[in-house]
């Protein structure tokens, strides 16, 4: 009888550490308010919930990600800021 695990495998985190680390560079010069928070979960993902040192790409994905979508809301509150609105 086969277990019914949620574990990743090895290749799916490591795909998803880079998936996590690509979006979160991208991120930063384009579509930031979509590759922020791609960047954040695939990289939560990857490190298995939890910080492991041990997956670079993924902490790195990650706190790009964090960065990256604070910047992202920032920018849309000054932008409503500016124009009049109340958000």
């Amino acid at each position: 009888m086969a277990s019914n695990s949620r574990a990743h495998s090895p290749s799916d985190t490591s795909t998803l550490s880079w998936i996590s680390l690509i979006c979160g560079i991208v991120g930063f010069f384009t579509f930031g308010i979509v590759l922020g928070p791609v960047a954040l979960i695939t990289g939560w993902i990857a490190m298995g919930k939890r910080f492991n040192s041990g997956n670079v790409p993924a902490v790195i994905g990650f706190v790009l990600g964090l960065i990256i979508t604070v910047l992202a809301v920032v920018a849309l509150i000054g932008g409503a800021a500016v124009y009049g609105m109340s958000i």
